[in-house]
């Protein structure tokens, strides 16, 4: 008479729905064995998983948060991913006296909208420590990323408004509020944001350039755009940026759709500064209308500044782009 042996080994696993999970691969296998006279046998391997819960909040993914003032290191790394290659951010770290600094006039960045431009800090020759070849390539690095850093602590420290959006900082916005308080522009924000710190890390020609150039033709141009009772009135966006690997997931849309409800149920304007043609025609999908090109000039080549507003419940359809004055 034939027998027949059967052996199973199994192995309960817990699972769970998070998207973030990780998955660990376990086995149960089944044995039979056939004593009917053929001594063969044959077996089954059937693979489970154990999924691990991450401790990150799976609301990060796709919930407009607060950046914190402890997080502001994180939120200006992605920042400097995101504007590794802007004409405007190059301006104040690339200076023309290095033989290798190349043209700045590139029309495409690596900000929100663009196609995923990458430039490579490489060969410049590094007039602030006097050095060339990679380590000034590091400097210029480093130097773009503390620039960002002091920003964003300074929007958190004083009154500013940071958001981001992605499990990593994966698209980050600064926001100057309107009727902003006088502790955004203080003394003690200066000196606990690190800002202070830019006049000695800028060579002389970055400090007259940010100093003597930037930030006087910003001030003015805001005045002379929204007009000297409304200058403070709008809500200022000062930086939109996605890093590259995570653009065309439409984070930055969401910060900027965040903002818009927040300066629609107060009735207010919107402005800002696009150093990138290929980002001008993404405001513009929101609502936003030219009103005036700047230029800064100081470097071999100039960089221009598109000045652009939008009006409370624009939507970007049908309406007419204001006149781009020169």
């Amino acid at each position: 008479m034939a027998t027949s042996t059967t052996t199973t080994t199994t192995t309960t696993t817990t699972t769970t729905s998070n998207p973030s999970a990780t998955t660990i691969p376990l086995s149960t296998s089944s044995t039979t064995t056939n004593s009917g006279g053929n001594g063969s046998s044959s077996g089954v391997k059937v693979l489970a998983t154990l999924t691990k819960r991450s401790l990150l909040p799976a609301a990060w993914n796709t919930q407009v948060r607060t950046v914190q003032t402890h997080e502001c290191r994180e939120a200006a790394l992605s920042l400097a991913h995101a504007f590794q290659a802007d004409d405007y951010a190059r301006y104040l770290v690339d200076i023309e006296s290095n033989p290798a600094v190349e043209s700045p006039l590139s029309n495409d960045d690596s900000a929100t909208t663009s196609g995923g431009v990458t430039f490579t800090w490489a060969g410049f020759g590094g007039e602030a420590k006097g050095r060339q070849g990679k380590g000034a390539a590091e400097d210029k690095w480093n130097l773009h990323v503390d620039i960002l850093t002091y920003t964003v602590a300074s929007h958190c420290i004083g009154g500013g408004l940071v958001t981001t959006v992605g499990e990593d900082f994966d698209s980050v916005a600064l926001w100057v509020p309107p009727n902003p308080p006088p502790s955004l522009d203080s003394y003690l924000t200066h000196f606990r944001s690190g800002l202070w710190r830019l006049h000695f890390q800028l060579c002389a020609e970055g400090r007259r350039r940010l100093f003597d150039e930037i930030l006087p033709l910003l001030h003015d141009t805001k005045r002379e755009v929204l007009g000297p009772e409304k200058e403070n009135d709008a809500w200022y966006l000062v930086y939109l940026g996605t890093k590259p690997r995570s653009q065309g997931r439409g984070l930055g849309g969401r910060l900027l759709r965040d903002g818009m409800m927040r300066a629609d149920r107060e009735g207010r304007q919107m402005y800002l500064e696009s150093s990138s043609a290929v980002n001008n025609e993404y405001y513009k999908k929101f609502g936003f209308e030219i009103k005036k090109e700047i230029y800064l000039k100081r470097g071999r080549w100039p960089v221009r500044l598109t000045i652009m507003v939008r009006e409370p419940g624009a939507t970007g359809k049908g309406r007419r782009v204001g006149k781009v004055v020169g």
